[in-house]
């Protein structure tokens, strides 16, 4: 009997609370399907850990240094990604460094949370209105 799993990945949430900046998080433009905005992440390496997978994506996709500040939530629902079944640990970040299209991100923007792209990618509505509420109120998601 072939066993099916879902496979794991990781995404970040990568703040800029700078001086005179107002709060914002970095997203992609997929360069793949499906096409869209997206939280930086991706699949996680047999033999890696999920923070270092974090890390690792993070560097790929945007060229930045990141510091990964907490473990926010799991997200699992079976149609969260339209190509498989994933499950995504989601890290919330800051990072250093000069942010630059990479890998396969086609662009990459800082997004206030109150102006987010309509076009966003797998279960990120849904990750970055969790994570507003959490900023805003202290409310983490519910299991």
């Amino acid at each position: 009997m072939a066993y099916r799993n879902p496979t794991p990945t990781v995404d970040i949430i990568i703040e800029r609370v700078g001086e005179g900046d107002r709060p914002a998080i970095l997203l992609i433009e997929r360069l793949n399907e499906p096409h869209g905005w997206a939280l930086p992440g991706g699949f996680m390496d047999y033999g890696e850990d999920a923070a270092t997978a974090a890390i690792r994506e993070a560097k790929e996709e945007t060229n930045l240094e990141v510091e990964l500040l907490e473990q926010f939530h799991c997200y699992s629902d079976p149609k969260r990604d339209p190509r498989q079944h994933t499950l995504s640990i989601v890290f919330i970040a800051t990072a250093t460094g000069e942010a630059k299209a990479m890998d396969d991100a086609k662009a990459l923007r800082w997004f206030e949370l109150e102006n987010l792209p309509q076009d966003l990618c797998f279960d990120h509505g849904q990750i970055l209105a969790d994570y507003r509420r959490y900023r805003e109120m202290g409310e983490r998601p519910r299991l």
